[in-house]
């Protein structure tokens, strides 16, 4: 085994175990504190024979790599620069193995965010795309980049999906694969309090609950946001258990803001119209709404509102600005009943249903007729 010095702090050492193999460790010392950091690698401590013997060389063989690698990582960070060995990572990989080990709820929007980087690069530079490093990632690119969401989303998309890449490119800098972020100091600004996406009126709503289709889970689901003002991401996990059938409310912690938020609590008082769509409690506890997949859902949404005759595009999260929108609108709600029913921490989110509201407003007295004077 390798020995340490003052120079050479990374050693790779052996742990005799009970079954008579040895696992590999590298023994870190750097500025005073020794860490641990098994490889996951055996050999056999008295081979007997010639297979045995080439597999422990091969074995040893590749944990020195790992060796004399994590001891270039640690040379150079203490330098602030970044190791040959991370210098190789390339940005569509790294992506794509993060995506892969991710588990939170905005998955789509971290893929979306990747796809959308795809198809500029595709656009702007298409011979760098696939073998492009992280080194190459420049604050000109970084800037092409969120122009090209800014011109290509809708709404408060294009901060979404740059919040989404950022995240990743964190995630980077986090485990020493590039010193400090591209995105530093570049911003993609939008109106947060406009609101693009279409909404549906209350006669718009009789319209479609009147128009059948086929997967009923879907379209009770959905009257029940346009009702509630749920996130698609808030229906699907809602169960029977959250529901207080003698207080008549239901009660759950919203997914996007759990953890940071003290308003992730919602509770919200249930008319007979939400009491139908959820039905009567069953004697197990289970999800209130069977649904599909997002895309499911609104593959099936785009099909249920154009048989309704309703030339709007409407995703899922319509529902919750047709909800905001119509208890300011046409129920003259105050906006800090509507701010508490939608969860909001204050007011400033709340604020764009109103500036909709005054659009509608502005568009019905426009739609009147022009009086034609002598």
């Amino acid at each position: 085994m390798r020995k340490g010095t003052k120079k050479n702090n990374v050693t790779l050492r052996e742990k005799p175990l009970a079954n008579g193999n040895i696992s590999l460790y590298l023994d870190i010392y750097r500025d005073g504190v020794r860490v641990k950091e098994y490889l996951k690698l055996y050999i056999v401590e008295k081979p007997k024979s010639t297979a045995e013997r080439a597999e422990n060389k091969e074995t040893l063989r590749l944990a020195e790599e790992i060796r004399t690698a994590r001891q270039s990582e640690l040379n150079h960070s203490a330098f602030g620069l970044v190791s040959p060995v991370k210098q190789r990572v390339y940005l569509y990989e790294y992506f794509e193995n993060y995506i892969a080990a991710y588990t939170k709820k905005d998955i789509r929007m971290i893929i979306g965010a990747f796809e959308r980087f795809k198809s500029f690069m595709e656009k702007e530079n298409p011979y760098r795309k696939q073998k492009m490093k992280f080194d190459e990632l420049t604050p000109d690119i970084i800037r092409g980049y969120v122009d090209y969401l800014q011109a290509n989303s809708v709404g408060e998309g294009a901060l979404g999906y740059y919040q989404r890449f950022k995240k990743v490119i964190t995630h980077a800098v986090d485990k020493g694969v590039i010193l400090r972020s591209p995105c530093n100091g570049i911003r993609c600004i939008v109106d947060e309090n406009s609101l693009r996406k279409d909404v549906l009126s209350l006669e718009e709503i009789q319209i479609l609950a009147q128009t059948p289709y086929q997967n009923t889970e879907i379209r009770r689901a959905f009257l029940f946001c346009l009702y509630a003002g749920l996130r698609y991401c808030d229906v699907i996990d809602l169960k029977y258990s959250n529901v207080d059938y003698s207080g008549k409310r239901i009660k759950f912690e919203q997914a996007k803001t759990k953890g940071h938020s003290k308003n992730s609590i919602v509770i919200i008082p249930l008319s007979q119209t939400l009491f139908t769509l959820i039905g009567e409690k069953p004697n197990k506890d289970k999800f209130i709404f069977d649904l599909p997949s997002h895309t499911g859902c609104l593959k099936a949404l785009r099909t249920w509102v154009a048989r309704a005759g309703i030339d709007k595009h409407i995703t899922w999260h319509c529902a919750r600005h047709s909800f905001a929108v119509n208890l300011l609108g046409e129920c003259q709600t105050d906006i800090k009943t509507v701010a508490s029913l939608l969860g909001h921490s204050g007011l400033k989110h709340t604020e764009k249903y109103t500036r909709a509201v005054d659009a509608l407003k502005e568009k019905a007295v426009n739609a009147l007729p022009e009086i034609k004077f002598n």
